[in-house]
């Protein structure tokens, strides 16, 4: 069974990305669900818990989930819901207070309240309004969101009020530190806030669709004046000279939401190519290091193969000839080649994000 699943999913993603993207799926298969155990929550629901691998050791970290998430949803909405349950679980018990998303639950195995330093109010509320309308995308249907619709609302009029510029803060990537005005974390709030709307069609809402629709685009042309330098945009709002990959805009073009002009990606991705290195682009203009799982999400973001070859490629070949002998890691210089940081990471099932928008709208 194992043999014939390897071959059926090593067809599936060379039909929807090519043979050296088929390859990193291979490789990012086992590596992201080995980093999570499954349990019976005391309903008798799944949880399935992250653990932080190279990290703190938190586990249910919210900002793993996300990038891990498109692998779960290709092949199991089940296991993808038990990443978010104990998140609901968490805020709706009353022991997390706050208006905005938990970082995490604990730290492995104990996962009795967060334990991270700091909140990424931003951050994760986003990540978990966006999951909530992937997974209802791919069932068809909003009945997950529809359990749990107040929660889900308090935590989209946190991001109307504090999404669009965000304050100084820390983002998944919080390796890089904290900073305000994050032009790629303000993408991801509006392409939540546009995911609130998209689950509240789904249930009927029609009017609260066309609300959070409409303040999502409202959100996305404000977005383009703020982070506009000319031929891209930047990495801090209203900064010059600054660039990043903008990875959360994928959702748009996946849901076909229509949120950001289609020109945004086509001027970003224009512009990507010319600060390509030997093995992959970097995540932004501080650093020659970048992240392998949000490469893919910004090729995922090219129209046609050629231009998203272009980018997961020098993924490949990093994957290929780094001199780092550990379980894949995904943080790693684009000069050379080596591991910046983590190893053994779940996040890796983010790779699967090509064959998902592939399911969901073929090419």
């Amino acid at each position: 069974e194992c043999a014939a699943f390897d071959k059926q999913m090593h067809a599936d993603a060379k039909e929807a990305g090519g043979e050296k993207y088929a390859q990193l799926c291979e490789l990012a298969y086992r590596q992201s669900i080995a980093a999570h155990k499954v349990v019976a929550s005391p309903k008798g629901e799944v949880f399935f818990f992250s653990k932080e691998n190279n990290s703190n050791g938190s586990i249910g970290t919210v900002d793993i989930t996300y990038p891990s998430a498109p692998l779960f949803i290709v092949y199991n909405t089940e296991l993808m819901k038990g990443m978010l349950r104990f998140i609901f679980e968490y805020s709706e018990s009353g022991r997390w207070a706050k208006p905005f998303v938990a970082h995490d639950v604990g730290t492995y195995p104990l996962a009795n309240g967060q334990t991270y330093g700091g909140d990424m109010p931003v951050e994760e509320t986003g990540n978990m309004l966006i999951l909530m309308a992937a997974i209802a995308k791919q069932e068809g249907n909003a009945d997950f969101a529809k359990k749990h619709w107040e929660t889900l609302t308090i935590w989209v009029n946190y991001l109307k009020e504090h999404g669009l510029d965000p304050a100084n803060q820390l983002c998944t990537d919080d390796f890089a530190g904290h900073f305000a005005r994050n032009a790629n974390l303000s993408a991801k709030a509006i392409m939540a806030i546009a995911s609130y709307g998209e689950l509240a069609g789904m249930l009927g809402k029609k009017e609260i669709q066309k609300e959070y629709n409409a303040l999502a685009k409202d959100y996305a042309q404000k977005w383009m004046k703020m982070a506009d330098e000319g031929d891209h945009y930047g990495l801090v709002f209203e900064t010059k000279n600054t660039w990043s990959q903008k990875y959360n805009i994928v959702w748009d073009k996946m849901f076909k939401t229509n949120i950001f002009p289609k020109s945004v990606i086509e001027t970003e991705l224009k512009y990507y190519k010319a600060k390509q290195k030997p093995y992959g682009l970097p995540l932004d203009n501080r650093e020659l290091y970048s992240k392998a799982d949000w490469i893919i999400w910004t090729a995922t973001m090219a129209d046609n193969q050629k231009d998203f070859e272009f980018f997961v490629d020098p993924v490949w070949k990093y994957a290929d000839e780094t001199t780092s002998r550990v379980p894949l890691s995904d943080w790693y210089w684009t000069h050379n080649g080596n591991m910046r940081g983590f190893k053994a990471r779940s996040v890796v099932g983010g790779f699967f994000i090509k064959m998902l928008d592939y399911q969901w709208n073929k090419r």
